[in-house]
């Protein structure tokens, strides 16, 4: 097996970090898609590729672990390897680890395929791609497997009118803007993650009956995420959110996302994720009450999933 490679390195800076007071999931997010780049220059499929064939790595599903907070000022880097060569893509796998302290931070296995830049329609690998993405094969490391969650095959996409009469919750609702858009205009990673973060919120004060900015104390944090993504909405496209609860545990609790196209009503992507209660001074995990759970456990909905 191949080494993995440095493809990003950065730091936590203040406007990336949430209430909680650590880097929002979203941003997470954004570097390990930069590493992605960096990783296909790598490949042979940097920017003059791009240029020239019009095609680039774009993440079709994505798996992420949250191993350790990172607030403020921390400094990181991301490394990368291959997990799996295709025809059509790769499995790509992604660690941050502190630059300091070598603790690894985050985790990100993703499926890529080579979309054309302007269509998003699938495109081969080149031939020297795959030459140079299996000299880079590593094997996934017990830290970055499925803990929470399982990985299996995605569902049909579902409907808007389907997630209304499973009685989801409606979390979030907005248009797409420029500045959230790559250069041919299609929504960026990142926003995904960005628009479930900005949701929760809205789902546990409709759920839970929380309010976030009149309770100092208790937070939450993401542990593991899962996401699908069907198609990447463009520039002016208004999108809607429904969530619900799949699963609570101990614990935890495992939420499911569906993002849809508002005026087709069409699957844009599909998401879940396992959270937990966070005491904000001692930055420990805070077990579910039993009565919250009971309450909870009834709000559980059959057929929720990526």
């Amino acid at each position: 097996m191949a080494q993995m490679i440095d493809v990003a390195r950065s730091s936590v800076q203040t406007w990336q970090s949430d209430q909680m007071g650590h880097m929002n999931v979203q941003f997470y997010m954004e570097h390990a898609t930069q590493g992605l780049a960096a990783l296909g220059v790598h490949l042979g499929l940097g920017p003059r590729f791009i240029d020239a064939e019009r095609a680039r790595l774009v993440a079709r599903d994505h798996h992420v672990r949250f191993l350790r907070e990172q607030r403020p000022g921390a400094p990181f880097t991301i490394r990368a390897g291959v997990l799996e060569v295709r025809d059509f893509g790769l499995r790509v796998y992604e660690e941050m680890w502190n630059t300091v302290s070598g603790e690894v931070a985050a985790t990100f296995s993703a499926d890529v395929e080579l979309l054309d830049a302007d269509s998003h329609e699938l495109k081969p690998l080149p031939a020297r791609a795959k030459a140079a993405a299996k000299a880079l094969t590593v094997d996934l490391p017990q830290h970055g497997a499925p803990r929470g969650l399982a990985l299996y095959e995605p569902r049909t996409a579902p409907t808007l009118e389907e997630a209304e009469k499973m009685n989801l919750v409606f979390t979030w609702q907005g248009e797409v803007q420029p500045e959230q858009c790559d250069a041919q205009g299609f929504l960026i990673t990142r926003h995904f993650m960005g628009i479930v973060s900005d949701s929760i919120p809205n789902l546990l004060g409709q759920t839970r009956g929380d309010d976030r900015s009149k309770n100092s104390r208790v937070g939450g944090a993401a542990l593991e995420y899962r996401f699908h993504y069907r198609r990447y909405p463009r520039v002016g496209d208004v999108l809607t959110l429904r969530s619900g609860l799949k699963e609570v545990g101990p614990k935890t609790y495992v939420w499911g996302h569906w993002l849809f196209d508002l005026e087709s009503g069409q699957s844009i992507a599909t998401a879940e994720a396992v959270a937990i209660a966070l005491d904000l001074e001692t930055r420990k995990a805070i077990p579910i009450p039993d009565d919250l759970r009971e309450r909870l456990e009834a709000l559980v909905v059959p057929g929720l999933g990526v």
